[in-house]
């Protein structure tokens, strides 16, 4: 069974973006070192215009074959012209308002994004499933998150959009596998799933 990660950005408060869903500020923590870590482990994960800039457009995929995304997410690729942001990857898009794929790279999901992520994880393959974000989708899948990736900038936001959004309160176990810290203050932690 594949499984999903949840492989996100957040403020230090557990926030992935501003009440609008902005998440500018935490650019400024991508620097040299952070940035040669990401783009040598989780290549996969990089956008794809961003992947040719880094000259690493060809390198292979390392954790994840399929990215799951939701409408705001990807409406940050439409905003610039690109309508298939993760071309190396399977692209989801979840959303209730697109009628129909601005790709046909991009296959859209209006209803069941549960059934759909474990149709998913059924399939055979050595690569994961990533989930991109964002709140809601993440919210809605929750239960079917197998893993965490949690980039940890040093912000606090306050208030915003939070990792898991329009769920009511439950408890979900995670243990934590590692930590890497990173001299610009980020820190990443992975979990996985107490089953």
């Amino acid at each position: 069974m594949r499984k999903l990660t949840y492989f996100v950005a957040c403020s230090i408060d557990g926030f992935i973006g501003d009440p609008g869903g902005d998440a500018s500020s935490m650019f400024q923590f991508v620097g040299d070192d952070y940035l040669a870590w990401l783009s040598s482990e989780y290549p996969d994960t990089i956008f794809g215009p961003g992947r040719e800039a880094m000259g690493i457009a060809d390198v292979e995929n390392r954790h994840f074959d399929t990215v799951i995304q939701g409408r705001g997410s990807y409406q940050l690729g439409l905003d610039a012209g690109v309508p298939s942001p993760y071309g190396h990857l399977r692209e989801i898009v979840v959303s209730r308002s697109l009628e129909s794929s601005p790709h046909p790279h991009v296959e859209i999901v209006s209803d069941d994004v549960v059934g759909r992520v474990r149709e998913l994880k059924a399939e055979d393959g050595d690569l994961g499933i990533w989930l991109c974000g964002g709140s809601l989708v993440a919210g809605e899948l929750l239960d079917e998150v197998d893993e965490l990736v949690i980039k940890t900038y040093p912000q606090v936001y306050g208030a915003g959009m939070p990792m898991f959004g329009g769920r009511d309160f439950s408890v979900s176990d995670f243990a934590l596998d590692a930590v890497r810290s990173f001299d610009n203050g980020v820190v990443v932690r992975w979990y996985t799933r107490k089953r």
